[in-house]
């Protein structure tokens, strides 16, 4: 017979002839088991032998009769379960049972179910400390690869340090290059992320290393492109581009053929959602053990980045209304103090509308709060429509937006104004089968590039008379602050 197939062993130590039955009826054929009698059991012979029992079952008055040193002897047996039968009158606490090192206890009688709950634990148990004793070797292994590696681990702990310190991914790649370079002879550093919509178009931002003349510019963000669509980003809607250094150096404007190119891509979720092009002296070839470590540390920075990424779409959703996905007062107000203090110092001129939509309470009552933000969508998309992307509209409160203008004079910004109370009043809503329509009021407020510097509360009041002249008499109209009211189907006086 095959060892492999020899019945699993167990030990009975002064066991009873029926408690022996009981138990050999209890574990089934797959084992065997040797009772020794009471006056012969096992010394330091037997316990030293090569197979070891898998399991010793114990009554509580032989154990209880063990010098104390030859307990240490049954103890020293990790291999072996040692299984506490309660044979006395006084019950054992289960928390003595488990500082003697027993698995568990059992009282007789002995009966199958019980033995079974036994042999049951006793495999669950066997099962975990084979798993703790994978998982040792494994972190042995893993800290004798780490010990031979200790400059590698110590460049990465720089790198995730300096990667960590900041949730601004231009930062992080001005850091990731400068550790990079302590293993590498990197130049240059590029990268591209994307995101790609439900139309399998992707947006694509791309960060250059720092300002380079056009002609080199030009061929790295071809070579950028060209990577996000091999590494998966799928045909590009449109790019920005960011740099990590706002300052011109010579190396910025090497051109990709100037040395030995090393893209990386970069992931997260099994999802490629960037990756790293770094530009290295010329002829320079990576060793096995710089790849494994470059891996990693694109990896760490890629986690970084990652992180960078999601907190600036966090904080794009924090600056902007659920609802209209315009910016919120938050970001208005944060944005018009810098802009006062940007027209103070240039001198250009700033205008302000306040826009609020007339009757609009009505519209809620007679139709319903979702036809209500239906309207207020709506003036959402109108307003994110005719302004350039260096304005601001915002959704001010309820029915109540405003719109920061840079560089733009108050005949300008009286046109706009005019534009936006034309379409909101030319658009069509239907709710439920029921037509309706809304109208607008605007406030409009201006500051002159000549003017004397001004605040950010006076510019707001300005426009609030405005709005509040133009509610008054008669609405859906244009007011300028400081001016006669302006009719719908006049222009402006």
């Amino acid at each position: 017979m095959k060892r492999g197939r020899r019945p699993e062993l167990m030990w009975g130590l002064g066991l009873a002839e029926s408690e022996m039955r009981q138990i050999i009826d209890g574990v089934g054929p797959g084992f065997h088991v040797r009772n020794f009698p009471e006056d012969a059991l096992p010394v330091s012979r037997e316990l030293e032998q090569e197979e070891k029992p898998s399991a010793a079952w114990i009554p509580w008055s032989v154990w209880s009769a063990f010098p104390e040193s030859r307990k240490q002897e049954y103890r020293d047996q990790d291999e072996t379960h040692r299984i506490l039968i309660q044979d006395g009158e006084a019950e054992v606490e289960m928390e003595q049972v488990l500082a003697e090192g027993f698995l568990t206890a059992v009282d007789l009688p002995l009966t199958r179910p019980k033995i079974q709950d036994v042999m049951f634990r006793a495999k669950e148990v066997k099962s975990l400390y084979s798993d703790i004793y994978r998982m040792t070797e494994e972190i042995m292994l893993e800290r004798e690869l780490l010990a031979r590696k200790t400059d590698q681990l110590m460049f990465l702990n720089k790198l995730l340090a300096s990667a960590t310190e900041s949730l601004d991914a231009g930062t992080i790649l001005a850091n990731a290059k400068n550790s990079l370079g302590l293993i590498l002879p990197v130049k240059v550093l590029h990268a591209a992320f994307w995101n790609t919509g439900s139309d399998n178009a992707a947006d694509v931002e791309v960060f250059l290393n720092g300002k380079m003349i056009p002609a080199s510019e030009s061929e790295w963000i071809e070579r950028l492109m060209a990577s996000a669509c091999s590494l998966g980003s799928g045909a590009v809607n449109g790019f920005q581009i960011s740099y990590t250094d706002p300052a011109r150096r010579p190396e910025y404007s090497l051109a990709p053929d100037q040395g030995k190119l090393v893209t990386m891509p970069l992931t997260a979720g099994h999802q490629t959602f960037g990756c790293l092009t770094l530009l290295c002296e010329p002829g320079y070839r990576l060793g096995k053990d710089q790849v494994e470590t470059l891996r990693s540390a694109v990896n760490h920075v890629g986690l970084a980045l990652r992180n960078a990424l999601a907190f600036k779409e966090v904080k794009l959703r924090a600056d902007r209304d659920g609802l209209t996905r315009l910016y919120n007062r938050r970001s208005f107000d944060e944005r018009l103090v810098y802009e006062i203090k940007r027209r103070s110092r240039y001198h250009h001129d700033l205008s302000l509308l306040m826009v609020d939509l007339d009757h609009f309470k009505s519209v809620n009552d007679t139709y319903g709060h979702k036809a209500g933000d239906l309207v207020l969508r709506k003036v959402g998309e109108i307003l994110s429509t005719v302004f350039r992307t260096t304005d601001l509209a915002a959704r001010y409160g309820g029915e109540e937006f405003v719109v920061l203008l840079p560089h733009t004079s108050e005949e300008a910004a009286w046109k706009l104004a005019e534009r936006v109370r034309t379409a909101v009043e030319n658009c069509a809503f239907d709710f439920n089968g029921r037509n309706f329509s809304v109208t607008a009021s605007i406030g409009v407020a201006s500051v002159e590039g000549g003017s004397l510097a001004s605040t950010d509360d006076d510019l707001v009041l300005k426009a609030d008379k405005a709005l509040y002249q133009a509610k008054n008499n008669g609405r859906n109209m244009v007011v300028v602050s400081g001016q006669k009211s302006t009719p719908a189907h006049n222009a402006m006086q």
